[in-house]
C-alpha cells in the first residue's frame, strides 16, 4: 500500500504507483508506434510482437514480455488499460507494488508462453503475432473475482454482477474461443493469462483443504489483517518516537 507522509501521520495515495506507470508506458508506446506508422509508414516494434516461430526458432524470448505494451488499435488500448486501472488499483493497495507487479507480469508472461505452446500443435499460427495486455489484464480479473469474489462489478460497463460470476463468464469464454482458431483475438493468451494467475495464487496464499477458491479469500483476507497490523505498529512505534521528543 502506497503512503504519502504529511503532519499527523500517512494518507493512502488514490492513485498507485504501479498501475499508474503501467498506464503511462501503454500510452506511450501506443503514441509512438500510430505516428511511425502514420507518418513514416513503418513498424518500429515489430520485432516486439510476440511470433512464436521466432521465440522457438531464433529465441527472441524478449517478445514474451515485450508484446504486452503493445497494441493493435485505440478501442484495444483504451479497454485493456481501462480494465487495468478498474481492477488493478485495489489490488495493488492491497498487496503493494512489488507484488502487484510481479503478480501482473507473470500473467503476462504466461499468456505468451501459452500462445508459444499451443502453437506447437497448430502450426498455421507460429508465425501470426500477438500483441496486448490482456494477458495479465485477465490475470487481474481472475484474482478480483477470487479475492473479492462477491464486490458487485458493472459487467461489460452496463449490467451489475457480483466479480466472481463475471470472471465466470470471462473464463468461459476464453476457454471455449481458444478451441477455435482464428478470428483475430488470442482467446488463449486470456486463459493462460488466468490459468496461470489461478496457479500463482494458490501457491502464494498456501490453500488449505476445502473450496479452493474460498479457501484462496480466506488465506487472503487473513494476510491483508496481519500486514495492517504490522503497519499499524510501525506507525505507533513512530509516534511514540515522535512523542520522546516533545517538550512539554
Amino acid at each position: 500500500m502506497q503512503y504519502r507522509h504529511r503532519a499527523g501521520g500517512y494518507t493512502e495515495s488514490y492513485f498507485p504507483s504501479g498501475v499508474k506507470w503501467l498506464l503511462i508506458v501503454n500510452a506511450a508506446v501506443f503514441v509512438l508506434d500510430f505516428f511511425a506508422l502514420t507518418w513514416f509508414n513503418a513498424d518500429p516494434f515489430a520485432l516486439l510482437k510476440l511470433v512464436p516461430a521466432f521465440v522457438l526458432q531464433y529465441g527472441m524470448l524478449w517478445q514474451l514480455f515485450t508484446y504486452m505494451f503493445l497494441h493493435s488499435g485505440v478501442g484495444h488500448i483504451v479497454i485493456n488499460m481501462l480494465v487495468l486501472w478498474m481492477f488493478g488499483v485495489e489490488l495493488e493497495r492491497d498487496w503493494g507494488t512489488r507484488l502487484f507487479l510481479k503478480y501482473y507480469f507473470l500473467c503476462g508472461i504466461g499468456a505468451g508462453v501459452c500462445v508459444v505452446l499451443v502453437s506447437l500443435l497448430r502450426p498455421a499460427e507460429a508465425r501470426i503475432p500477438t500483441l496486448g495486455a490482456s494477458g495479465a489484464i485477465y490475470g487481474l480479473l481472475l484474482a478480483y473475482g477470487v479475492l473479492y469474489a462477491d464486490r458487485i462489478i458493472l459487467f461489460m460497463l452496463l449490467f451489475p454482477m457480483k466479480a466472481k460470476y463475471a470472471v465466470m463468464i470471462f473464463g468461459a469464454v476464453a476457454f471455449f474461443g481458444s478451441w477455435q482458431p482464428g478470428g483475430g483475438v488470442s482467446h488463449v493468451a486470456h486463459l493462460g493469462g488466468m490459468i496461470v494467475g489461478y496457479l500463482y495464487l494458490r501457491t502464494r496464499l498456501k490453500r488449505a483443504r476445502g473450496n479452493p477458491l474460498a479457501s484462496l479469500r480466506h488465506q487472503f483476507q487473513e494476510w491483508k489483517r496481519q500486514r495492517a497490523r504490522r503497519k499499524f505498529q510501525v506507525y505507533m512505534k513512530k509516534q511514540h518516537w515522535d512523542r520522546d521528543h516533545w517538550v512539554n
